[in-house]
């Protein structure tokens, strides 16, 4: 299965779900506004990616505002996590792009790092100590006013700065 390479959304799903999650995921995203989204299943069980139209964190607002109008319509959804860049899963590359956006961390702000990867032997402190090195802003691991997440899939890596809140979790918020 060939790995969707400009994808700017990532959606998590249970094992096993990938073809009724994608199908909803299609649906979603044309119920936001996106015409002609596109999803595909990764070679990770559970996990898929997407491309839309709609900036990917305006995406996540409008995601879940149709949630809290319409919880029917994510039976199969876990979470919806917003990508800004795609890089090659490369030390030098994550670094490279943490320091761009960590450039939008405002002198005053904290941050932290959040990884998530599958399929690398990269190491998570390895990514974290990388991808830090680049930013110049004071680190809170319990309350920051952004968290730079970096999503791994095997050759490929995702990477965002979001606030607080910045991914959907469909269980969390429909308790």
């Amino acid at each position: 299965m060939q790995l969707l390479e400009d994808f700017n959304l990532i959606i998590t799903c249970s094992r096993g779900q990938e073809e009724d999650a994608r199908i909803e995921t299609l649906a979603v995203l044309k119920q936001i506004g996106d015409p002609n989204p596109i999803v595909e299943k990764t070679n990770v069980r559970g996990l898929l990616t997407a491309k839309t139209s709609i900036d990917p964190v305006e995406a996540i607002n409008k995601l879940r505002d149709l949630l809290k109008e319409r919880p029917v319509s994510f039976l199969y959804i876990k979470r919806a996590i917003p990508i800004q860049k795609i890089v090659r899963t490369d030390l030098g590359e994550i670094a490279r792009v943490a320091s761009e956006l960590g450039e939008k961390i405002g002198e005053e702000e904290t941050f932290r790092i959040t990884v998530e990867k599958r399929h690398t032997d990269l190491k998570t402190m390895e990514i974290i100590e990388a991808a830090a090195s680049k930013i110049d802003r004071k680190v809170s691991l319990d309350n920051p006013d952004k968290i730079v997440l970096i999503e791994v899939i095997g050759p490929l890596t995702g990477i965002s700065l979001l606030r607080q809140g910045g991914v959907l979790s469909t269980e969390k918020e429909l308790r």
